[in-house]
Formats: C-alpha cells, structure tokens, sequence
C-alpha cells in the first residue's frame, strides 16, 4: 500500500488502487467545500441503516478467491453479517450464505467452507463445499456469557481436511445454583460481560474443545473440567491443538492466560507457558517446529483491559527459548500469523491512530512495514503464495476489501459508493499540541459542513473510551452527523491511549481524571486557538466508558462546556469496582486493590461524583438497562446528585443493551437526541 494512490471514497472500479489519506496539508486545502459539495447533504443518524462494512476476511488456500463478511443493520436489530465470496480471478462477487454466518473458514484444500450458523433451525457449527452447494449442520455451538477477553480461534481444520475442531460450553458446576429460585452466588465473577435479555448472571457453562468428524458426524468432547479453553490452532502433523486457558487457582480472580496444547488421539493435556504475565491466540508455524502468539510481562493483567502493550513473542513448539519478537517495535501489537514459508510473521501495529500490518523475519528480527497507510486494518488473511487479503476503514468511508498481491494493492469493494457520492463528508487531519506539563498529544479534528469566510461553528470534543486504545482517521458516522450539522468534532488521544508507545500509555497509571483529563481540556483549547471560526459559547463535550468517565469529571473542572453527553459513564470509582463484573481493573490501574495503601479515598477524591457540585453543564446520561461493565447505578448516583446541585440533567436508560448502544432503532435515536440536546443549550 506504502505508495499507492486514489481520489479518495469514489472508486471507478473494483481494481482501484488504495486510496491514500488526506495529509494535513491538503486538508488544508479541503476547508471551504466546493460549490458542488457544499449543495450536498450531509450524514444523517437514518443513514446508518444503509452504511456497510466488511468484517471477517479469509483468503482461499490457492489464492484465487476471499471469504469476508459483510455487516450491515436491521431496521430495528443490532448489527447482522453475511458472508460472500470474492473471485480475483474475474472480479465477481456472490453472497454464500442466505442467513447470518460468522467464523467462515476454508478447509485445507480450499474445497469446503466451515462456519458457525443456522441450517433449517439447527444452529451449530455447518460446513458447505466451496461454491455454496451441499450445507450439512455438523454440530451444536453453544456460547457462554462469562467474560473469555481476548479470545481467538473459534474453529480450526485437521491439516487433512477431516475433521474440525471447535468451541463449545458445557455446564459447570455453579449453573444449577445460578439459575434457581433463589439464585445462589458462589462465584468473584458472577455477572456476564452484558445482559442483553433476561439473564443477570453469569450462566457459568465452561467452554471446551470438541472435534467433529466431517464423514461420520461424530462428535468428540476433547477438554473437560472447570477451566475455559478457546483460542484453537491445529498442528500441521495433526496430533494437538493448541489452545488459551486461564489455569490458575482462583482464574475469576487472577486473570493469566496461558498456552497449552492437547492431544488428539486421548486428550492428553500438555502445558507450554506458566508465566506471570498473559499469553493470547498462539499460532504453529507452518512446519509445526515454532509456535507464535501474543504475550505481556507484568505479573498482574486485567480481564478488561491492560495498560501494557501486547507484544508478538516466539518459542519452540516444546514451549523453550521464548523470544520477544516484536520488541523492537515500541506499539501495541495484535494477533500474529505465520508466512507460508515460516521465515516471518505478521501482525498488525497500533500507531499514531491508525492500525497498520508489520512483517517481521524471525531469523534476523528485521521488520518492514506491509500497509502502512493512515486508517485501519481490521481482520486480514495470508494466502499461500504471498497475497494478503485486509478489510481497511479510511476517514472517508467505513471498512472495505483490499487485496495486496503481485497485481499491486487493489480495494475490491466499495459498499456505500451510492450513498456517500450524495452526502457531505467533513475532512479529518491530526491535530497536535503540546499539553499542561509539555507532554505531545495528538488530536483529530473533523471539519463542519458550511465551513467558509465569516461563519462561526460549534464544536463537539468526543472523548474515546479505553483508557488504553486509540482513536484515528477512521470513519466515525456519529462525527460525521454532527459535521452535517455545521458542527467541528475533536478526538483526543489523551495520554494513557496505545499507538504512542510504552511509556505513554503508562503515563495515565494512578492518576485517572488527572492528567489525561487535562489534556482533553487542553486539546480543546488548542483548537479554538488555532481556529477562530470556533464559537467557545457552543462547545459541547460527550464520551462512552472511560470517555464517559471524563466527560462527568471534566464538567467539574470547568464551565467552558454548554452541554454535555456521558454515555455508560462511571461516576463513582469505588461503587464501580464493587459492581462491575471485573475486579482487577483499577488494581491494574493503581498498582493495588482499592482497600490497601489508603486508595479507597485517592478513588474518592478523583470521582466525580465528589466534585458535582462544581458542575454547571447541563448534562444527559445515557446508559445500557444491562450493563454489566459499567451498571447503570454510576448514572443513577450521578443523575440524582446533578438535580440536588440543581444542573439540568436528563437520563435515558435503553432497554436491553449492555455496555453502550447496539441496536440500530436505538443508535438512530441517540444519535438524533444528541443533537437535539446540544441544539437546545448551544441555541440559549
């Protein structure tokens, strides 16, 4: 990609070459709209219902043709994908799956597809030979909704294409007493991840390894016990399976992942890694001698996030001679896989916003950069004979196919080429300054629709969740509705974000609401100075999760907001670490559990709840009815607190969602209520 080139979110064909981002130069260049798009719409919240983007991406064996997945939204239903099949050889495409499908995976010699799905009401792991024909339902699937972070492989072929490995739960022994009348707790982690229907609790099913037969049919349980096994690789000589398990004395409260492999032919369990630290989605090597996987160093790892970048590491496939691979690379890297060769390893690299795909020979150590324009790769697939095939989301459009092989770097599809031709779409550009304490922070700053001599603008700061992640020069739709409504939009990568290296993302460590918060504020301050067209008495300021968090503290800061938009925001650190499913979370974050070295009133102080009375922004709290990540009493607590201080103050509480909003019927209206919220106090 490295040289590639486009005119940006209007390809002429399905051969077009990837497009390269606006620099901030020419978006410079972009600020006044031409007369052509400045007559054209803007993004609006309905639009959502026609917006596309590719998910998985898999490329057949022999190379000549990809499985991805295409998402889209229901009317009123969370987001749903089908899975197609793009031929390189004639550029044609054609849906492979009536219904909903994910996990598609081509057999060994490219002549059948598996994937977990629905086939005449049975749902299960299903497999089809590889033009569609010939569906046979394999085997039950049954999900659980404890917290599995970071899991990989859901199903993997046998090298000779008989049989398939997969992942399935059993029940445990708690689930009779979760699910009685009364609902006996015996477990730390005794709420799922989210309820998204009538569950509260954690069901406590185990997931373990099973092996299908594909001529017989029959099923093999190959795992068993208390534990959670996923993450499956297996082995080119097919005698194990690798796998991720978190084996320790009390897993729901220590969370450390390590590798393992089991045997086929009995079950025989052998252990590769006991480390401190946590090992993620391990991978052989295609001659089965090395496996790769993701790893960390720190003794104590949270089950929801982690402050320590994720690194790609190597070892023999005896577990010996462990090897930082990607040490030399100072960003947080994700899943690694292997050349077909087996001389180098891929994965892709968190950096400055953008997600990019890295190359590293494992000889030598030696790294080149693969894609490495700005935007974001998301799945991506090695085909045998070099090509790569990636789904990639740019600022201008969300993610689509790209193939990068011996023909170049080609996007294969562009699945809102219709609707975006006919809407406005503001341009983005890095935004940089220097912050309270002289530390470098990047921002994104999306341009307004009717940005030209003598207009004056409201701006909307959107603080990203995390703490740890990044936001970038992506597509973000929510921006771009408020960019249609004349609205300039910032995105600070406050310190504590990945993509700027180690010693970034630990500046945030026992000081949440410190100095990152300072940083949005500066970030804020940065942009009005730097553009004049900024209206200060229209500034509004929202977040979800952790940027929920520091939209409620940053309002007791300062009263340069007119409005504000927490959305499944924590109010309370200590309420919240009771009451969330994960425990872990804030030790990781302060070096110690909140009842050791008089942290309790260090949490106190820096929640916002404390310091509500300072607040004046009027504020509307969103939440999910069932999260379980942040429960909906931080906004309850928050709600009420801003009523006895006398702040204007709403709460909208959606039904059946979890952490954030999923539902399209939902998503639409939260959008179109943010606007109305800020229209109201922007217009006073």
């Amino acid at each position: 990609m490295t040289g590639a080139s486009s005119e940006g979110r209007k390809p002429a064909s399905g051969d077009r070459r990837m497009c390269s981002l606006c620099t901030a130069a020419i978006a410079c260049a972009l600020l006044l709209a031409t007369p052509l798009e400045a007559q054209l719409p803007g993004l609006s919240a309905e639009d959502l219902h026609d917006l596309k983007s590719v998910g998985d991406v898999q490329i057949a064996p022999s190379g000549s043709s990809i499985l991805y997945s295409v998402t889209s939204r229901l009317e009123m239903g969370r987001p749903s994908s089908r899975v197609w099949i793009y031929d390189l050889q004639d550029g044609t495409t054609s849906q492979l799956l009536e219904g909903p499908g994910s996990n598609a995976r081509w057999s060994p010699d490219g002549s059948m597809i598996a994937y977990v799905g629905q086939l005449r009401g049975q749902r299960g792991l299903i497999v089809l030979a590889a033009d569609g024909s010939d569906a046979r339902f394999l085997a039950e699937v049954v999900g659980t909704n404890h917290p599995l972070p970071s899991s990989g492989e859901r199903l993997s072929w046998s090298p000779d294409g008989s049989a398939i490995a997969f992942v399935s739960t059993t029940p445990g022994p708690e689930s009779e007493d979760a699910s009685g009348d009364p609902v006996v707790i015996t477990r730390y982690l005794y709420k799922p991840t989210a309820s998204e229907g009538l569950t509260r609790f954690n069901d406590n099913r185990r997931s373990h390894i099973f092996v299908v037969e594909l001529a017989s049919g029959d099923v093999r349980q190959l795992t068993d016990g208390v534990y959670y096994e996923h993450s499956v690789d297996w082995s080119p000589d097919g005698r194990e399976i690798l796998f991720v398990s978190n084996r320790e004395p009390d897993p729901d409260r220590f969370f450390n992942y390590d590798i393992f492999a089991v045997r086929v032919s009995d079950g025989q369990i052998r252990r590769l890694t006991q480390t401190e630290n946590a090992e993620y989605r391990p991978r052989w090597s295609p001659a089965g001698d090395m496996i790769a996987y993701q790893g960390t160093r720190r003794g104590l790892t949270s089950s929801e996030t982690t402050m320590e970048d994720t690194h790609v590491w190597v070892m023999n496939a005896d577990g010996s001679n462990r090897r930082e691979l990607g040490g030399t690379i100072d960003n947080r890297q994700g899943a690694p896989k292997w050349s077909a060769d087996g001389r180098s390893v891929y994965f892709t690299v968190q950096e400055r916003g953008s997600v990019g795909l890295h190359r590293v020979d494992v000889e030598r150590g030696t790294h080149a950069v693969v894609v490495g324009e700005p935007g974001g790769v998301g799945a991506w697939s090695l085909g045998e004979r070099g090509s790569i095939a990636f789904a990639f989301q740019t600022a201008t459009d969300m993610a689509q196919l790209f193939c990068q092989d011996n023909r170049g770097t080609r996007q294969l599809t562009d699945l809102n080429r219709e609707l975006l031709e006919q809407r406005f779409v503001g341009a983005m550009e890095s935004l940089e300054f220097v912050s309270f304490d002289g530390q470098e922070v990047e921002a994104f700053f999306t341009y307004p629709r009717g940005l030209g001599d003598g207009t004056t603008h409201p701006m909307i700061t959107m603080i990203k969740g995390g703490p740890h992640g990044q936001r970038g020069p992506r597509f973000d739709h929510k921006a771009q509705v408020y960019a249609a409504q004349g609205w300039a939009v910032l995105t600070v990568n406050y310190r504590g974000s990945t993509g700027y290296g180690q010693a970034f993302a630990d500046a945030i460590f026992g000081d949440q609401n410190g100095g990152e918060a300072k940083d949005v504020i500066y970030g804020v301050q940065a942009a009005v100075r730097r553009f004049d067209w900024i209206d200060e008495e229209r500034l509004g300021i929202e977040g979800g999760s952790y940027g929920g968090q520091l939209t409620n503290w940053i309002i007791t800061q300062t009263d340069m907001f007119a409005a504000a938009i927490p959305i499944a925001s924590i109010s309370n650190l200590i309420s919240f670490n009771y009451m969330a499913y994960y425990h872990d979370y804030l030790a990781v974050e302060f070096g110690a559990y909140p009842h050791q070295d008089n942290l309790m009133d260090l949490l106190w102080d820096r929640s916002p709840l404390k310091h509500v009375a300072k607040v004046n922004t009027p504020t509307m709290l969103v939440h999910g009815e069932n999260d379980n990540d942040v429960p909906i009493a931080e906004a309850e607590q928050y709600y009420i607190a801003l009523h006895d201080v006398d702040v204007p103050a709403v709460m909208v509480r959606y039904p059946r969602e979890g952490h954030g909003v999923r539902e399209t019927g939902h998503v639409v209206d939260l959008i179109d209520r943010s606007v109305a919220w800020y229209r109201r106090w922007f217009d006073k």
